[in-house]
């Protein structure tokens, strides 16, 4: 089965799965005390050129979420996200529950949130019976497929810290980010001044994993200890982190990227093409959203999975992963022409 539902669908990288299997040799220390572990840190150290960051490797992106927002708030805290976050939308609760701190979801018409969006959020500071704003909390890519360029980030930030809040960056899907904007990690971080976010494999050719990236001191003080209290500390950590020596040191994380991309933007070209197709968002990565009339999404279900978005007006989501080829986007036209015409 091929299918364009999710990234998550796709299988390993080849070289993913060669760098697990040189991991899984002879013993080593456990939790993280292991060579691949600290070459894992190195090659995001590197990647970043900040030498005094200590990133944690997790399993999953809920988990990097939970962790990375438990860092920066307190239960009486508020987090600004927009209403189509995954942390709104795709954690069941989890923030809320691990935190204890509020979400204050801000409706956006393409998933990305502005400083005049935000402000509307920024009051009752100070006053005991509010949450106290702590998060502004924004996803790279959206969820919308949609990009946040380096200037709006940095917009965001000089907002946050303005009154005392942190800036996170759920960073599942950066790679797509980087690779459509053509900038390195470190421009949509740390010159942006983003305070803590989310470096995301799963998604883009890794078995497993994410890693948590403290900009900040205080907020790297004790991660460690939420990442244990979540559950997201591995005893055989090195089948995480040696996934992340070459899926960076050698530039598998842009090259996913850039041809997860390139296939989204290939099949939304194709699409443009077919009478009755409505894509409803700009195709900036590797997601695309469209609306067709429900007869023919059903029979397309027959063949391809893919999900809902919006039901209500019978909008969809296709996603191409890291190994998507021609041939895919070929088929999947052509059924599509089939079912049109």
């Amino acid at each position: 089965m091929r299918s364009f539902g999710s990234d998550n669908n796709s299988g390993v990288h080849p070289r993913i799965i060669q760098a697990l299997i040189e991991a899984n040799s002879d013993h080593t220390i456990a939790y993280g005390d292991d060579q691949w572990t600290a070459k894992g840190v190195k090659a995001i150290q590197n990647l970043l050129g900040e030498n005094d960051i200590i990133p944690l490797f997790v399993f999953n992106g809920t988990g990097a979420n939970v962790v990375a927002l438990s860092a920066c708030t307190l239960p009486f805290h508020s987090i600004i996200c927009a209403t189509t976050a995954h942390i709104a939308v795709d954690e069941c609760g989890s923030p809320t529950k691990f935190t204890g701190a509020a979400l204050k979801e801000v409706v956006t018409t393409d998933g990305k949130l502005t400083p005049d969006l935000v402000r509307s959020q920024l009051h009752g500071f100070g006053f005991e019976h509010h949450s106290q704003p702590k998060v502004i909390a924004i996803s790279q890519t959206t969820e919308l497929g949609t990009v946040y360029s380096p200037q709006e980030i940095k917009d965001l930030a000089d907002l946050a810290h303005e009154h005392d809040m942190y800036l996170f960056m759920d960073g599942t899907r950066i790679s797509n980010a980087c690779a459509s904007l053509n900038v390195s990690m470190r421009e949509l971080t740390v010159d942006c001044g983003v305070d803590i976010f989310t470096l995301g494999g799963t998604k883009n050719g890794l078995m497993m994993g994410e890693a948590i990236v403290p900009l900040r001191k205080e907020l790297a003080a004790n991660l460690k200890y939420y990442r244990k209290q979540t559950t997201q500390l591995y005893s055989k950590m090195r089948f995480v982190s040696a996934q992340f020596i070459p899926y960076l040191n050698e530039n598998i994380w842009l090259d996913n990227a850039r041809h997860s991309n390139d296939a989204a933007k290939r099949l939304a070209t194709e699409m443009s093409k077919i009478k009755g197709v409505e894509i409803t968002q700009k195709v900036e990565s590797n997601a695309l959203f469209f609306i067709l009339p429900k007869a023919i999404t059903d029979k397309l279900r027959e063949r391809y999975f893919f999900y809902d978005w919006d039901e209500s007006r019978n909008e969809m989501r296709l996603v191409c992963s890291w190994d998507t080829s021609q041939d895919d986007i070929s088929k999947f036209i052509n059924y599509l022409n089939v079912l049109t015409t």
